[in-house]
């Protein structure tokens, strides 16, 4: 087929793993039992694929270094099958760190960059190999002091190439602040395949479609303006500008971001820094006209100045019809987020989506940065970095949170079966690590001086709450819009102002570049 090399899955439990490992290898015949018959299977495997494909290819067998499931290999068994595979013929070994089925989370945006590379520097200088490290590093900068600190000979990536195919030139170039950086969202990769889609990147929407969504050079350059710099803005004036158009971003704020700015201050969601840093490069680099700090109403936008107006200009929270909605109680999320608006210590979030999701984590939050610090993410997770452990696990220690938090929603399901596919699991296991109580099929009575009042399953109940976080949704922010409509012009609306469901940046920067490849 023309490649130069392949390779082995031996880790992440599958099929390889799961015969290596004593809890998952019940067999009693020589495939079976002792560890020389457990680890039989793979190496036979590593054995034929050289027998079959000769000396000059590659072959990169992926070592489960960190099972991170009970019953796992310990440190001194991923040893011994590294020296083995190397012997039945490897060129690489790549590190995998643990099982699907692992209650520690190893990719996703949550856990600190490179967090894992421990584990392949316990394989240094065991073997004579090349050792691949790999799982979160999304920077130049990253990888480069992975390799200064002796943690591995190389360093594999394929998230951050879905967010920028060109991550290696930039690099290479020395213009690591143009590269469009891998979020490890998971949302348009991960959650796309294991949901039977075609993988794409909610960075880039054009990975994978490269051929279907293209920004090709603009024949005729229009005067494009565009009002809003939140994603969906962004990823439209960047695109128009790139093929060619003369730009003009207008935003109220006096940065450029919009829900991005809220959104990054999430603890766990910091990697959005990155996204708002290339947009803000990217503008630059476009000669993106950048109007910041002003409304912008219909008189800004004269039709003799601009050939298209595209709307981006967001949403607005929408605010349930609930009694006592006024009481000086209720907050919404962007006074909690963006505002940093004082909360009490018990807390009634309303709205379990996304957003309330994350409220519950910023207002639980420890203030220790585990998403940022390796040591306290795997405290917290109960990660042994002594491996004293076969697979690596010991008790989690959970820090004490400021706040007692309910979450509530008025759909009867499980809470929080919106989020996504390959990361639901993690919020909700935080929320509950931190003592956040759940509730579903709630109707909001009234909010008071007690508290808010609810019925739920017919029983009517008081949360004593001092601070009550409205997460109920938003409603699309049109009113320049309409009055472009009443002046007979005809804008394009893109984003929350076209859509105002979940604060969904997937979407919000598909449809801008979408939008930007048919102007």
């Amino acid at each position: 087929a023309g490649y130069d090399g392949v390779e082995i899955m031996g880790s992440e439990g599958y099929l390889i793993n799961e015969f290596i490992a004593a809890r998952t290898n019940h067999r009693e015949d020589r495939w079976g039992g002792s560890y020389e018959n457990r680890v039989r299977f793979p190496l036979e495997i590593v054995r034929r694929v050289r027998e079959r494909v000769g000396e000059d290819f590659i072959l990169i067998y992926r070592l489960s270094m960190l099972d991170l499931v009970p019953g796992g290999s310990s440190l001194e068994e991923v040893v011994t099958l590294a020296k083995l595979v190397e012997e039945a013929g490897a060129t690489l070994i790549n590190t995998g760190i643990g099982w699907h089925e692992a209650r520690v989370p190893t990719i996703a945006t949550q856990v600190p960059r490179a967090a894992f590379t421990w584990v392949t520097r316990e394989l240094m200088g065991a073997v004579s190999i090349p050792l691949v490290t790999g799982n979160r590093v999304n920077t130049p900068e990253t990888a480069e002091q992975i390799l200064a600190e002796g943690r591995a000979d190389m360093v594999s990536m394929a998230r951050p190439f879905l967010a920028d195919p060109d991550f290696v030139a930039k690099a290479a170039r020395g213009r690591a602040d143009t590269i469009n950086t891998c979020i490890g969202c998971n949302q348009a990769c991960l959650d796309h395949t294991f949901s039977g889609r075609i993988s794409s990147c909610l960075v880039n929407p054009r990975a994978c479609h490269e051929t279907e969504l293209v920004l090709a050079p603009t024949r005729l350059r229009k005067r494009i303006a565009v009002v809003g710099a939140g994603p969906a803005g962004l990823a439209c004036a960047v695109s128009a500008a790139e093929r060619g158009h003369a730009v003009t971003l207008f935003d109220a704020a006096e940065e450029t971001g919009g829900q991005l700015n809220v959104a990054r201050r999430v603890p766990g969601k910091e990697e959005f820094d990155e996204t708002v840093r290339y947009f803000r490069v990217q503008l630059a680099e476009h000669g993106v006209d950048v109007r910041l700090g002003k409304p912008v109403t219909a008189a800004d936008l004269p039709e003799d100045a601009y050939d298209e107006v595209v709307l981006a200009t967001g949403v607005t929270p929408r605010f349930p019809a609930i009694p006592g909605v006024d009481h000086p109680s209720v907050v919404g999320y962007l006074d909690v987020l963006r505002d940093q608006a004082p909360v009490g210590r018990r807390v009634a979030v309303i709205g379990a989506g996304g957003i309330g999701f994350d409220v519950a984590a910023h207002l639980t939050d420890s203030g220790d940065g585990a998403s940022l610090d390796a040591d306290t993410y795997f405290r917290h997770w109960g990660v042994d970095t002594t491996y004293a452990t076969p697979g690596g696990l010991r008790e989690a220690e959970l820090p004490a949170t400021p706040r007692t938090v309910h979450l509530i929603q008025r759909k009867t399901g499980k809470v929080g079966a919106g989020l996504g596919k390959t990361t639901g699991w993690i919020h909700r296991t935080e929320l509950r690590h931190r003592g956040v109580t759940t509730v579903a099929g709630a109707t909001y009575d009234r909010i008071d001086d007690e508290g808010l009042h609810l019925t739920v399953d017919g029983e009517q109940r008081v949360l004593a709450v001092d601070t009550v976080v409205l997460c109920a949704g938003q409603e699309p922010r049109r009113d320049l819009y309409e009055e472009l409509l009443a002046a007979g012009r005809t804008p394009h609306l893109i984003g929350g102002a076209d859509v105002a469901a979940e604060l969904d940046a997937k979407r919000a920067i598909k449809q801008g570049t979408e939008l930007a490849a048919t102007l």
